[in-house]
């Protein structure tokens, strides 16, 4: 029973914050909410729609008009600016021939080409930001 008014009580005393001993913390608090950048949100649209041409290659469909909005790569902004580097640059160009290729003539739209692209992708995300590379590599067609 000891022990259990100890947890009861334990528990009461840890939850008590600065701002319930201080009403004028929690009135002056501002929630600040992450907002993507527009490289961010790029990103996870190539990724969608890289999904989708994965998807239309297995089935052997046609794969449509390359999307103009992916040579924003060169100029969205970035989370943190200072990524855009040289290397960011000739990545982001290899990645956007090799997105091209598979658009440009439907012979091309092979799983080689298409793995070529997403392997560009994971070689620049090497470079950088490593937390998508297990994502982007499961674009891979086996």
């Amino acid at each position: 029973m000891k022990k259990f008014i100890f947890i009861i009580a334990f528990a009461f005393f840890a939850c008590n914050t600065s701002a319930d001993k201080n009403p004028e913390i929690a009135k002056n608090a501002e929630l600040v909410m992450y907002k993507d950048s527009e490289m961010a949100l790029l990103m996870r649209e190539m990724f969608i729609f890289n999904e989708k041409t994965k998807e239309k290659i297995i089935n052997n469909q046609e794969l449509g008009e390359f999307p103009e909005n992916f040579l924003n790569i060169h100029s969205a902004i970035l989370t943190d600016p200072t990524v855009r580097t040289a290397n960011f640059d000739a990545f982001s160009k290899g990645f956007i021939t090799n997105q091209q290729i598979l658009f440009s003539d439907p012979s091309k739209a092979t799983k080689e080409q298409f793995n070529t692209m997403v392997n560009s992708c994971v070689a620049c995300h090497k470079t950088t930001c490593i937390g998508p590379i297990p994502k982007i590599e499961k674009l891979l067609i086996p």
